[in-house]
């Protein structure tokens, strides 16, 4: 959890500095605008330079979008990486198949192949299995319970990380639309400020400024928010089945086990 805290630190200070160098020097590039000075009059056909008349929110915006692009790419690696190597809906037969064989020793080699969240699970259950079958003290029932229990705690421990940082993707697309309507609310008011110093003969420059950073703020705020949630929402429905099938195989084993093996020991 601490490398992950430091991980979300270092995005979320990049994310904010490569922002605001995108800003400065891409967007306020002074070949952009018609008065290369002051940078306040955007060529009409440049599109960056009406991106930085959009204001000192508009390199916020641009750092919100770049976070939620950095979480996007760490969760497609993480859960790639907590699905093993290969797919899990061919995998969980194959297990299931050596489990009514009653062949722990390849179920844990296949594990240990394939890696992933729902092999360790597997994995530890049966090495504690192991630890307790021979044990004349433990009944049945208590050898079952001891690797159910072990189950459990590692589902504890490796479910979380499928969850990790979803969350900042839901708050991002929440500050992202705040954002964007706060920098519409600033743009609004600086074009209605301009009408109401220079009434019909407001200039054009002042008035074109006010409602390009109303626009823009818009526009980035609400795109950020759209693609984060609809990662979030892409996410959460992975964590989802990548639960069901880490609670079908867990349920699977333990059946499995007490039938195959403790069945056979509480006939003795």
């Amino acid at each position: 959890m601490k490398k992950n805290s430091a991980f979300v630190a270092i995005v979320i200070v990049l994310a904010f500095v490569i922002g605001f160098v995108l800003w400065e020097f891409v967007l306020g590039n002074p070949s952009n605008f018609k008065d290369p000075l002051t940078r306040k009059a955007p060529l009409s056909d440049s599109i960056l330079g009406l991106m930085y008349v959009g204001g000192f929110l508009v390199p916020v915006l641009l750092g919100l979008s770049l976070m939620v692009f950095t979480f996007i790419a760490e969760r497609f690696l993480s859960l790639s990486k907590a699905k093993g190597k290969k797919d899990l809906a061919a995998l969980l037969p194959q297990i299931e198949k050596l489990l009514n064989e009653g062949n722990l020793d390849a179920v844990t080699k296949l594990c240990d192949e394939q890696k992933g969240t729902v092999a360790n699970i597997i994995r530890a259950g049966i090495s504690r299995f192991k630890e307790v079958q021979n044990n004349s003290s433990l009944s049945a029932e208590q050898k079952a319970e001891e690797v159910k229990k072990t189950i459990e705690e590692v589902t504890m421990l490796e479910t979380p990380l499928l969850e990790q940082n979803l969350v900042i993707l839901s708050t991002i697309a929440s500050i992202s639309t705040m954002v964007g309507l706060l920098g519409t609310v600033l743009g609004m008011i600086r074009s209605f400020r301009a009408l109401g110093e220079g009434g019909a003969g407001a200039s054009a420059t002042q008035l074109s400024v006010g409602i390009s950073e109303a626009l823009w703020n818009t526009a980035l705020g609400i795109g950020g928010a759209i693609i984060a949630i609809v990662f979030y929402n892409f996410f959460t429905n992975k964590v989802d089945k990548f639960t069901y099938l880490i609670d079908e195989a867990s349920l699977n084993l333990l059946e499995n086990i007490k039938v195959r093996f403790l069945g056979k020991s509480a006939n003795v």
